[in-house]
């Protein structure tokens, strides 16, 4: 507890000294002796630096604080008067002064009137813009480190954006979109200097004709430039090198340029650093975008049979990623026309990971226990390209015909030295994705309130893998005296799809929502699964080979109507699915036409202008895929095995979901609760047959099973002492049946509970801090119960000692609460000292990550079946010297 209770001390020592302000109060008043509201009330230091801003109340009055001491200027400002600038001097702290402003009305010419205002946050419609200088607090680098910073918008340690409890759809600059839903790769390399203001568009629609139309509830993110940099050339480079660390470096570049007709923005990055600088590759090449117009195949993919386990503990990117990775992305925007925008996207990345792990599992059901020990050292090489073109042509002002076509080849090489009891084995993996996909849509807002869109997609991908071990450990399933063993698998998607969608809205606000189609995919698997010794085929052994087409033809239409009735919204949707599925195995053929109807209500309610209720109930049918229905037994694992039910199924659940909130968006005091109810009247399960050197897994269809969520959390902005407060608590509830080892049907029930705060501060002085703590709670009871409580508690400082000179300063502290005491706790800590040669021009940095050199990380988990301690190789101490020039 050393350590921590270091930081500790130092976090309540400057926490108690921001009690020591001075506090200036007045009132901003018209000549006519009259209140001004919403007036601008600016304190600035000598440098015209803005240290403290506010606004007047109902009444004209006002109220700030400061810490700080020497000669400032008070401005007061409103719309229609001129502004009025007061100098004072603050040579003690706790003072108290009461300054009050009375302002003259402006008379302008209105040939001539150009009004510019610089509110750290302004409303204009569904639009909340927040001016990025307002909110800089001296040690941002690239537009992440801004965006952490705004009030209401959160960023997880992957760098996904959500407001609320919401993902962003995209980030934008000046108004054109690159990434869609990958835009980390814009958000954690930008660099924020060029960012003038940062728009969260509410109410979002990704199609423009839908516009005012559409029901959306979905927001998005528009970064507006300066217009310094604006149609010109600029970017930065950051050359980073190991000091006192052996090999380390760390290098990226990017080069942008955004004007009116063309927008350019180019990046490239190598490091060994354990940085992602693309975030998650997968939400760029496949954007997901749950039932809105023009949508049709987001959701089909393909899923690969295996991986080798390269699961990592839940820990910053950067601690347990020993990478060696290098990537380039070029993408532009071509406005050819006033008609005509054409986007190409182009990435490449390669990546070299090593993976090292140790655990121990302690199985026990019924009767049969053992214990099973893995000693894994791995290693994976991946190649990623991804190209992508977007077409969009506006026929006219409301018709608009869209092209996108991609096409993504990613080749992964695994290999690994398992250690599995003391045998030794080798596996090696190869495995790669062929992805070509090609969308079009047509919208026409024939009228003013109705729209038609027509999409079509084709879509074609594969997934195949050669998987090998140089051990044979299933001495107890097979008779052969092999030595290896050796699969190869495919799985191949051909996915054709149509949608017409009609939207027409009333003058009373109703909504009437109609769309039909037809969605045809096919799947091919193909699995071969062998025993060898040294080279030689000894057998392909029955009942582990598949040879499969499973063709399914959708036939649909769904009509929704929403009525609008005062503060209330009702609408209710019927969706009826006429299903053609074709199973081809081995040469026998199966089929089935089943026809189903998807029901769903829901009702909205507005209280008040700060409280809002959703709900909605729904009866949901689902066919099975792929993997639910092959008929031999597949290798998922070097020990396990895995195999679906051989027939056709269409499984039954319902579910309600109630969601209140509190506040808006930029609101001092904001609240949500989510609550989701799902029951499954039959449910995909499972029958196990576990020993100590095989798992295998065959699929059973079980009666009801429950899962309840509940998710809440607030976030109050306390202006008097400029801290931003978050609280979070979560619950999953889920019971469901399974067998195992020919045991009768048993009942499994799993809980888990988190509930956690955070604290921001918005100071603009010396020192900020951002505080936080999380306490997870997991439990699985079967006929006994286990569970365990962990927690990670953080403490960041950032120290602002001159405009030049600043440090940042991350502790984290990990709990373990069923772990030995010597190994259930885990202490980090990263530094990093910058010191501004030319400010936007040069800068020098030290930084050191992990400097307790912490070097093995082990954390604990429960199943209903096992219990197993992990122990990760982490990402050993360095010392970088960094060097940051921007052009």
């Amino acid at each position: 507890m050393g350590r921590i209770n270091y930081f500790l001390a130092l976090f309540l020592i400057f926490n108690f000294s921001i009690y020591s302000q001075t506090k200036i109060l007045g009132q901003v008043r018209s000549e006519l002796n009259e209140g001004i509201i919403s007036s601008s009330v600016l304190l600035k230091d000598g440098n015209n630096k803005i240290i403290f801003y506010t606004f007047t109340g109902n009444t004209g009055k006002y109220s700030l604080t400061t810490d700080k001491l020497g000669s400032f200027v008070l401005t007061a400002s409103a719309v229609g008067f001129e502004p009025k600038t007061i100098e004072i001097i603050i040579e003690k702290i706790n003072e108290l002064k009461t300054i009050d402003f009375i302002l003259s009305p402006k008379v302008i010419a209105l040939k001539e009137v150009i009004l510019e205002t610089k509110r750290p946050i302004t409303f204009k419609n569904d639009t909340i813009i927040f001016n990025a200088d307002s909110f800089k607090q001296g040690n941002e680098q690239t537009v992440e480190d801004l965006l952490k910073k705004i009030p209401g918008i959160n960023i997880d340690a992957n760098g996904t954006i959500k407001i609320g409890n919401q993902e962003v759809e995209k980030v934008m600059i000046d108004g054109d979109d690159m990434f869609e839903k990958g835009y980390k790769i814009l958000t954690k390399n930008m660099p924020v200097n060029p960012i003038e203001n940062v728009e969260l568009l509410q109410n979002y629609s990704n199609n423009k004709h839908l516009k005012g139309i559409e029901n959306s509830n979905k927001v998005a993110l528009n970064l507006t430039l300066k217009e310094d940099y604006k149609r010109a050339w600029f970017g930065n480079t950051t050359l980073a090198y190991g000091f006192l660390s052996e090999n380390r470096y760390d290098i990226k570049a990017s080069l942008m340029n955004f004007g009116k007709k063309y927008k350019y923005y180019f990046l490239t990055n190598l490091n060994n650093v354990g940085y992602d600088a693309t975030g998650d590759i997968n939400h760029l090449i496949r954007p997901y975008r749950f039932d809105e117009p023009g949508s049709i195949g987001d959701n089909q993919s393909v899923r690969t049979l295996l991986g080798l386990g390269y699961d990592t503990p839940n820990l910053k990117q950067r601690r347990v990623n020993l990478n060696n990775a290098e990537m380039l992305s070029l993408n532009s925007i071509f406005t050819l026309s006033d008609k005509i925008k054409f986007k190409t996207l182009g990435f490449l990345n390669t990546d070299e990971v090593d993976f090292f792990r140790k655990s121990l599992q302690s199985f026990s059901v019924g009767n049969t226990s053992f214990r099973n020990t893995e000693d894994f050292v791995g290693r994976k090489i991946q190649l990623t390209g991804f190209g992508k073109v977007d077409l969009n042509y506006d026929i006219s002002k409301t018709k608009t015909f869209e092209y996108s076509g991609k096409f993504n080849k990613t080749n992964d090489k695994s290999r690994s030295n398992l250690s599995f009891n003391n045998d030794l084995l080798n596996e090696r993996l190869n495995a790669n994705n062929q992805l070509f996909d090609q969308k079009v849509v047509f919208t026409n807002r024939f009228e003013n309130n109705k729209v038609f869109l027509i999409s079509g997609r084709y879509i074609n991908e594969k997934t195949p893998q050669s998987y090998s071990v140089n051990q044979f450990i299933f001495n107890e399933l097979f008779i052969e005296n092999a030595n290896n063993t050796k699969q190869f698998s495919e799985n191949k998607m051909q996915f054709a799809g149509v949608e017409v969608h009609l939207l027409d809205k009333k003058k009373n606000g109703d909504l009437l929502e109609i769309k039909m189609g037809n969605q045809l995919r096919i799947d091919d698997l193909n699995t071969r699964f062998e025993l060898l010794e040294n080279e030689i085929n000894l057998a392909f052994p029955n009942g582990y080979q598949n040879n499969l087409t499973y063709a399914s033809n959708d036939l649909y239409v769904s009509a929704k109507y929403r009525f609008k009735l005062k503060n209330f919204t009702l609408f209710t949707q019927s969706d009826f699915h006429q299903l053609f599925n074709e199973l081809k195995n081995f040469q026998a053929k199966v089929s089935q036409n089943p026809f189903f109807v998807v029901p769903k209500i829901g009702l909205d309610w507005k209280i008040s202008q700060k409280n809002k209720m959703t709900s909605s109930y729904s009866y949901n049918t689902t066919n099975s895929g792929i993997l639910d229905v092959y008929s031999g037994f597949v290798q998922t694992g070097f020990r396990s095995f895995s195999k679906g039910l051989e027939e056709f199924n269409q499984l039954n659940a319902s579910s309600a979901v109630l969601n209140y909130t509190y506040g808006n968006w930029g609101d001092k005091f904001f609240a949500n609760t989510f609550i989701l109810y799902s029951k499954n009247n039959d449910f995909f399960s499972s029958s196990s047959l576990i020993a100590q050197n095989f798992s295998q897994t065959e699929k059973i269809i079980v009666k009801d099973r429950e899962f309840l969520s509940v998710s809440s959390e607030l976030d109050y902005y306390v202006k008097k002492v400029k801290n931003n407060f978050k609280a979070k608590f979560g619950l999953s509830e889920i019971n469901f049946k399974n067998i195992v080892n020919n045991s009768e049907l048993r009942e499994v029930k799993n809980l888990n509970v988190d509930y956690g705060f955070e604290v921001r501060s918005g100071f603009k002085g010396f020192f900020n801090y951002h505080i936080g703590s999380k306490w997870t709670y997991n439990q699985v009871k079967t006929s006994v119960q286990n569970g365990f409580t962990n927690n990670m508690t953080f403490l960041d400082f950032s120290f602002m000692i001159n405009n030049k000179f600043n440090i940042q300063a991350q502790t984290e502290r990990y709990f373990f609460g069923d772990l030995d005491n010597k190994k259930s706790q885990y202490y980090f800590l990263d530094v990093e000292a910058r010191y501004v040669v030319k400010e936007n021009k040069l800068t020098f940095m030290l930084s050191g990550n992990n400097l307790f050199n912490t070097e093995t990380f082990r954390n604990y988990n429960i199943s209903d079946i096992s219990i197993s301690q992990t122990e990760y190789k982490l990402m050993p101490r360095y010392v970088l010297l960094k060097m940051e020039y921007r052009f």
